[in-house]
């Protein structure tokens, strides 16, 4: 697990290296040239275990202490630090980052073919398993994006039919799924995904005209069924009105024939030419 570096302010350890410089300038002016020999040996030595130690912390980047192979801890905090001498420090970015897939080319839980990308926003949050946890954080959270986006366009078809599914077209539902699915997938690497939305979805070229004349059918039909729903419902209104205000009585056969003709006027897609009958209601 991520955990704080040893570290002092930068500065205090700039001044105390001039010390260092002033003093061993001064011992080789004042003191023998063995003496002074000594001196600027250890002056020299105790330089550069100065000098190794420090490092610039940029604001939203961390920097990864490693002694020999050991990690040391991370220093997260925007600065300029002296940290331990003679130790490896990587760079690491903790800013947010976007991914977008490629478009991937699935079959959906119907199994037809159908095109699908997403973008994936995320950022470091654990730097420690960022660097040691998979090889490279960057290149896994590639991966791990479009494996997770493959394997929600196989759970959902690319539309319903009012069987009560969820579909990829619901926006919301699959970008939440899409979201907690990545995030464990990619926890290992240290990282979180902030928001991850499909930012393109289709059928395939060699289906997308059939699949268009489908979709066209489905709404013409669902239009009809509105239209002869709301026209039966008026139909009705209409008889009962006449009914009730007593303006004419209809036998059966009337109503049967009432009742067809307002259906042809309201169900058709035309205008109607009317006709008017000059004789009795029954010639």
């Amino acid at each position: 697990m991520e955990r704080r570096a040893f570290r002092v302010a930068g500065f205090l350890m700039l001044g105390l290296l001039l010390i260092v410089a002033a003093l061993a300038v001064v011992a080789v002016g004042t003191l023998s040239e063995g003496a002074a020999s000594g001196v600027v040996v250890v002056a020299s030595l105790l330089a550069v275990l100065i000098l190794t130690g420090f490092t610039v912390v940029n604001p939203n980047e961390a920097r990864v202490i490693q002694f020999f192979g050991r990690y040391v801890g991370t220093v997260a905090d925007a600065g300029f630090y002296w940290t331990v001498p003679l130790s490896a420090k990587r760079r690491l970015s903790r800013r947010v980052r976007n991914f977008e897939t490629d478009r991937l080319k699935v079959s959906d839980a119907d199994g037809n073919p159908v095109e699908i990308a997403a973008v994936v926003v995320w950022r470091v949050v654990d730097t420690f398993k960022a660097s040691f946890g998979v090889d490279d954080h960057i290149s896994y959270v590639a991966v791990q994006s479009e494996a997770a986006l493959r394997h929600l366009a196989t759970s959902y078809p690319y539309e319903t039919h009012d069987d009560g599914r969820s579909s990829l077209r619901e926006g919301n539902v699959v970008s939440e799924e899409l979201t907690v699915e990545l995030g464990e997938r990619i926890a290992l690497a240290g990282v979180e995904v902030l928001e991850s939305r499909i930012t393109h979805l289709a059928y395939a070229p060699e289906i997308a005209q059939a699949m268009l004349a489908r979709q066209q059918a489905s709404a013409i039909v669902g239009a009809r069924y509105k239209i002869v729903e709301g026209a039966v419902g008026m139909v009705q209104s209409a008889l009962e009105r006449l009914s009730e205000l007593d303006v004419v009585e209809l036998d059966e056969e009337r109503k049967a024939q009432m009742v067809a003709n307002l259906l042809v006027v309201l169900c058709g897609d035309r205008n109607v030419q009317p006709v008017v009958n000059t004789g009795t209601l029954y010639a």
